[in-house]
């Protein structure tokens, strides 16, 4: 009898022991941000083209796209809780300033929110050890607020003016007024020109410093690209 219950002992300790170890590793770790602009101009000029959002045209600068968890090796999660969704309740307080500086460009025309719904599913529940929901969406406004490309260009002599400028000239304006080296990734326009599309800027694991990018995304950009006008 002494055995028997001690064999039932040593089996609930190890269930118990691969219970907590799943527990631990359903909080997903990440090692950095990708925070990514994206600029309008390029979006409404790739084949989907696009739809203003019910509140009009959005103002011509760049617009969040996301905060992306990454991994050092290039890869990332993605919908790591999908019991965690999209509450607009819990980000009442941001909407407006979402409207404005994360407004979504993809056909129908629509409120946003399926929009932020995808971001929140797919990458921000992939922070939830840094990050709740709120302070998820908070973070990529202040991060947009504290990285201001379209100032940050126009300061070096880069205007959206559907003119070309050398991959160089924007890598370098944009390291200069943050500090560190983007990642840039261009579209092809319908007479095949490169065009700036999105900025990767790269953040720490709380979301609150910009840090060099242990891995930079493919640009897919030629030597010179278009700033298209929006």
């Amino acid at each position: 009898m002494k055995l028997i219950s001690i064999s039932f002992l040593s089996k609930l300790l190890i269930l118990q022991y691969l219970f907590f170890q799943c527990l631990s590793s359903s909080k997903e770790q990440f090692d950095f941000f990708y925070f990514v602009q994206q600029w309008p101009g390029a979006y409404c000029d790739t084949k989907q083209s696009c739809c203003y959002p019910k509140t009009g045209k959005p103002s011509a600068d760049f617009s969040i796209h996301g905060l992306w968890p990454n991994y050092n090796d290039g890869s990332w999660p993605s919908n790591c809780n999908l019991d965690s969704v999209f509450d607009k309740s819990q980000i009442s307080d941001l909407i407006s300033n979402m409207e404005k500086n994360w407004p979504s460009l993809s056909c129908p025309s629509s409120n946003g929110f399926r929009f932020w719904s995808h971001e929140w599913e797919k990458h921000g529940t992939c922070a939830e050890s840094e990050l709740d929901q709120h302070d998820y969406f908070q973070t990529a406004l202040n991060l947009k607020e504290k990285a201001n490309l379209l100032q940050i260009l126009k300061n070096a002599g880069i205007e959206p003016d559907d003119e070309f400028y050398s991959i160089e000239n924007f890598s370098e304006a944009i390291k200069e007024g943050t500090g560190f080296t983007p990642g840039i990734e261009c579209n092809k326009d319908s007479a095949r020109n490169s065009q700036l599309y999105q900025v990767y800027i790269c953040v720490d694991t709380s979301g609150s410093n910009f840090i060099e990018c242990p891995v930079l995304p493919r640009s897919r950009c030629d030597d010179q690209i278009q700033f298209p006008k929006f």
